[in-house]
């Protein structure tokens, strides 16, 4: 299980827009991960500052990377992101997982 402050670090590196956006796309490409030119190009973010946000990623534990050749994939952390759901849900309706299905939360 992971510790409260594991959890925090991780909910604060994503507690920005770009890297939100990046986690999404890297989580939605699965454990293949992406290559980091082509995270740039797909949302339109300049290498040096994809750069500075993969490092915040990966340093909260987010995303692993891989060289293969002179290309460097990034991945989620998938271990990482589920540890943190399960943080955040553990004690989910009092333990009553029916309830907790129930949302009066409206998505975007």
């Amino acid at each position: 299980m992971m510790k409260s402050a594991q959890v925090v670090k991780a909910l604060a590196a994503l507690a920005q827009p770009t890297r939100l956006a990046i986690y999404r796309l890297l989580v939605a490409s699965g454990p293949e991960g992406v290559a980091a030119g082509q995270v740039a190009e797909r949302l339109k973010v300049a290498p040096a500052t994809l750069s500075f946000h993969f490092k915040t990623l990966s340093h909260a534990g987010l995303v692993d990377s891989r060289q293969d050749g002179r290309f460097v994939y990034y991945s989620a952390n998938f271990a990482v992101m589920n540890g943190m759901v399960a943080y955040l849900t553990e004690n989910c309706c009092g333990g009553n997982p029916d309830a907790c299905k129930q949302t009066n939360i409206n998505e975007n």
